[in-house]
């Protein structure tokens, strides 16, 4: 009788600690199903009126807006200087060495480090756009060199280079004044990114 109840709590111990005898645990597939979450923002003003600009021109550039103002302003620059000089060096990106494909292989439409064949090339629009902003404000703006005129005694062969910059800048201010004035612009546009996925695209609401 005694070995019994031995061999009865022996096996309620098993029990509680294993579970049933035979019974097994498995782990289930996860079956939820990732949402793609959706994350808005609203832009620089600066930057809703740039893409506007280089939409005139159908550059690919326009989706850059508010990397060219970021880097901007995190080189004390002048927020339409560097989208200036792509004006004059290829037509806003839209001719680049390397050719004018899609994806743009150079990504480089500054002129940067262009010398005959030779070329720097850039992995993307964004990387160049700090690149240049960089260089513009190292090796020409804390030199001396503080406006196209100036910068094209270093920068560029052609004496006119200058003039051609300052003309698209002078442009885009024109078109700051008439943009802002006008009276279906007051709602600010919003960059939306799919977090799930790698791709963004300005919405312009």
């Amino acid at each position: 009788m005694f070995n019994k109840k031995i061999v009865t709590l022996l096996l309620l111990s098993i029990f509680l600690v294993n579970g049933p005898l035979g019974a097994t645990d498995t782990i289930g597939p996860n079956t939820g199903s990732q949402k793609e979450e959706i994350v808005s923002s609203t832009i620089d003003k600066r930057a809703q009126i740039l893409q506007a600009y280089l939409t005139k021109y159908n550059s690919p550039l326009q989706y850059q807006a508010q990397n060219f103002v970021d880097a901007a302003d995190k080189y004390n620059l002048d927020w339409k200087l560097v989208a200036a000089i792509s004006g004059v060096e290829s037509t806003f990106g839209k001719h680049v060495p390397g050719g004018s494909g899609t994806p743009y292989s150079s990504y480089n439409g500054w002129g940067w480090g262009v010398y005959g064949t030779q070329a720097i090339y850039f992995k993307s629009w964004k990387e160049g756009i700090y690149t240049v902003s960089e260089g513009l404000r190292t090796n020409y703006l804390n030199k001396g060199l503080t406006n196209p005129y100036a910068i094209n005694r270093v920068y560029a062969a052609s004496p006119t280079w200058g003039a051609k910059v300052s003309h698209f800048l002078a442009d885009m201010e024109k078109f700051e004044k008439q943009y802002t004035k006008s009276s279906d612009k007051d709602k600010a546009p919003t960059l939306i990114f799919k977090t799930a996925g790698n791709s963004a695209a300005l919405a312009l609401n």
